[in-house]
């Protein structure tokens, strides 16, 4: 897992270290020292710490005037034992919606797991993003993931599968991604 870094291509459009907006504006990554961990496996310094013990993420691309932030997920995401909807909920959902972002890309192709709980904060995402106009929208989660999740009845909350699930994100810039994901959101509730 330490080999696994945040997606970087889009690094010269946006860092959400530089961001002023950003939860993470000044944050500073090593690239040597690794101090963060999923359980005992050691992760990549570049991956941000939002609160949780076995979930990390990194804000790739933020557009404020669009309304969006495509965020990419590594870890294991444990609303069981660590209730990581509620700490990703007020720690960076809702920082991000007061400065205008209703439209959420997670891409889950290094969630490794999901345990769930109950959906008070999934139906509270799900409402504050809808009665803004925005979506949550999965992209590649893994098929276990993604079946424990429907499990869980919270799919009910997301925008998830198909086409979403095996989308080749990383050959788009952020915008033409967006385009890409929004046209099928729009398909799917249209």
């Amino acid at each position: 897992m330490h080999d696994l870094e945040p997606f970087w291509n889009w690094r010269h459009k946006y860092t959400s270290e530089e961001d002023d907006r950003s939860p993470f504006f000044g944050e500073e990554h090593s690239e040597i020292h690794y101090t963060q961990a999923v359980y005992d496996h050691l992760i990549h310094p570049q991956w941000d710490d939002f609160g949780s013990t076995t979930l990390y993420l990194k804000i790739l691309f933020t557009e404020y005037d669009e309304g969006y932030a495509i965020i990419e997920l590594i870890g294991e995401w444990n609303d069981l034992l660590h209730n990581d909807v509620m700490i990703l909920k007020r720690n960076i959902v809702e920082h991000l919606m007061a400065q205008g972002i209703s439209k959420f890309i997670l891409i889950g192709e290094n969630v490794l797991n999901f345990h769930t709980s109950d959906d008070e904060y999934y139906s509270e995402w799900f409402e504050e993003t809808s009665d803004a106009g925005g979506w949550i929208a999965l992209l590649n989660f893994r098929d276990h993931v993604v079946e424990d999740m429907q499990q869980a009845n919270i799919d009910q909350y997301f925008l998830l599968g198909g086409r979403l699930n095996t989308l080749d994100w990383r050959t788009y810039e952020p915008d033409t991604l967006f385009e890409q994901v929004d046209a099928l959101v729009m398909k799917r509730l249209g």
